[in-house]
Formats: C-alpha cells, sequence, structure tokens
C-alpha cells in the first residue's frame, strides 16, 4: 500500500536523497481523516539503491505514470498483499527454501538484523511500529553469533577490558 509520494528526505542521512524515510500506513482513517501514517527511516542503503533502480528503470514500464502507488501490476493497477504473497511463494519454492517461510517472515528478520548489528532498541521499536517493546522481543531472534558479541561487549564493559582498566 505504499504510494510513490510516500517517501521523503532524511537530514540524518542526506546520501539516501529523497528515499530516507517511509511514510507507511499503521492504523485505519478516523471517520473523515485521511490513513494514519508514520515515518520508517531507511537504514540499508542498498534498499534505496534498488527503490530509485526500480523507480527509474522499471516502474516506467509500466505505462501508468499518473498512478499513486509505488507498487504495480502489469495492468499499471496497485497490486495486491495476496499477489505479493502469491508471486514470493514462487520464488520461495524456486529457490528450495522452506513452505513455512513468508514475507511476514521478512519484517522479524529485519527486527532481529537491527537488534544484531547493535540499534538501539527503542528505535527497532518504532521501525516495527510497536506501542510496546515487548512486543518488539516477539519478533526478535538473535542468532548465537550475536548473543555472543553482546555478552562479550557487556562484559568488556563491566570489567572495563579495552581501556586498561581491570
Amino acid at each position: 500500500m505504499l504510494d510513490v509520494t510516500g517517501f521523503t528526505e532524511n537530514p540524518a542521512a542526506p546520501e539516501l536523497g529523497g528515499l530516507g524515510i517511509c511514510h507507511v500506513r499503521f492504523g485505519k482513517a478516523m471517520r473523515g481523516s485521511p490513513p494514519r501514517r508514520r515515518a520508517v527511516a531507511t537504514v540499508m542503503p542498498w534498499a534505496a539503491e534498488a527503490l530509485e533502480q526500480y523507480l527509474a528503470e522499471v516502474r516506467p514500464r509500466y505505462g501508468a505514470a499518473g498512478a499513486a502507488a509505488l507498487w504495480l501490476t502489469e495492468r499499471g493497477e496497485r497490486i495486491s498483499a495476496r499477489s505479493v504473497d502469491d508471486r514470493f511463494a514462487l520464488a520461495r519454492a524456486a529457490a528450495g527454501l522452506p513452505a513455512g517461510l513468508s514475507v511476514r517472515c521478512l519484517r522479524h528478520s529485519y527486527v532481529s538484523h537491527l537488534i544484531e548489528d547493535g540499534a538501539d532498541p527503542l528505535f527497532v521499536q518504532q521501525q516495527a511500529g510497536h506501542s510496546r517493546a515487548s512486543t518488539t522481543a516477539i519478533y526478535t531472534t538473535v542468532g548465537a553469533d550475536a548473543r555472543n558479541k553482546m555478552l562479550r561487549s557487556a562484559l568488556a564493559r563491566a570489567f572495563g577490558e579495552g581501556d586498561g582498566q581491570r
């Protein structure tokens, strides 16, 4: 349900241009008002590059320059969530991945990778649009390597390793 106009520049990341923040719907419209939206920061430069390439090279081929929708069908209409799920299932099967893997799993992976990469938990919570940290924690499946790295970092801080203290 993203729109082409749903992106703005992030002053903290000018190198991403106009794709630094994505404004996503997070709730239904109240009577007489537009849908509620929240801002999600683009944190992976490769995602902005891929989207920029799609907007410049692929989307124009649909011949729907005036369409508001970011992702279009072959007929130039907004792609449906069902269509995304169906196409993901085809790609998943072609790659030989487990049938239990879904588009929703990508959201869980995104949250887990942010945590593993050391992002502030409040930032991750806001990126996911959760009102409670406990909800974000349900999404998080941190791998053994990341857990060990976090443990080493915590122990180093606790015992003053690396700064000459003991």
